[in-house]
């Protein structure tokens, strides 16, 4: 298969992004494929191999960028499709999430508003000055907060659940508050590029 000459960042995130509707079906289809039980939980089987699967895609979303740094392949193809997989990656996990009954609807709602927002007002601040609005602290630990609390509610809370803590569901709410802290500092940093409308 033609990889259309794209480096090896690029080919992983590529990757990720194929793995989004598998990920999705695997969720949607009704796969009879059993249970399994382990560390005090049971999970559907087609709902842990999501898991696994979201969890690889986690692992090549750090991966690409460590080796687009370390070997300088940082292309304009890897700053538009890194972050649009791990959007959809995130959106399409908490959308199914809320179809399932774990996460309520209106968190889901925040996240995504958030994550539209955030992203306009990226491209409206490099459209303006052309400067890329970096990710600061907050957004960081909402990224990383997400990705925990989604692992763990799709694994229904596996080792934690022997000792009757939900951990998914806490960080589920520290997700949320960093993703409300996180995206109303970057409208406070950018708030710049609105100024002509403000006069």
């Amino acid at each position: 298969m033609e990889d259309f000459g794209l480096n090896l960042p690029n080919k992983l995130t590529v990757l990720r992004l194929i793995a989004i509707p598998f990920f999705l079906l695997l969720l949607v289809l009704p796969l009879d494929w059993g249970t399994i039980s382990f560390a005090g939980s049971v999970v559907p089987v087609s709902q842990f191999v999501a898991a696994i699967l979201f969890l690889a895609a986690v692992i090549t979303d750090n991966l690409d960028g460590i080796i687009a740094r370390k070997y300088h392949l940082v292309t304009n193809f890897g700053k538009f499709t890194d972050p649009l997989a791990d959007k959809l990656l995130v959106m399409t996990a908490f959308i199914m999430l809320t179809s399932m009954d774990v996460v309520p609807a209106w968190v889901t709602v925040v996240i995504i508003w958030r994550e539209l927002a955030v992203t306009g007002l990226r491209l409206l601040i490099v459209e303006s000055n052309g400067e890329v609005l970096a990710a600061k602290m907050p957004g960081k630990i909402k990224t990383v907060s997400q990705f925990i609390a989604i692992l763990f509610l799709l694994l229904n809370n596996m080792g934690f659940a022997l000792i009757n803590v939900p951990f998914g569901e806490i960080m589920l709410y520290i997700c949320l508050f960093f993703t409300v802290y996180s995206g109303i500092d970057y409208f406070v940093k950018g708030r710049s590029v609105f100024s002509d409308g403000l006069k």
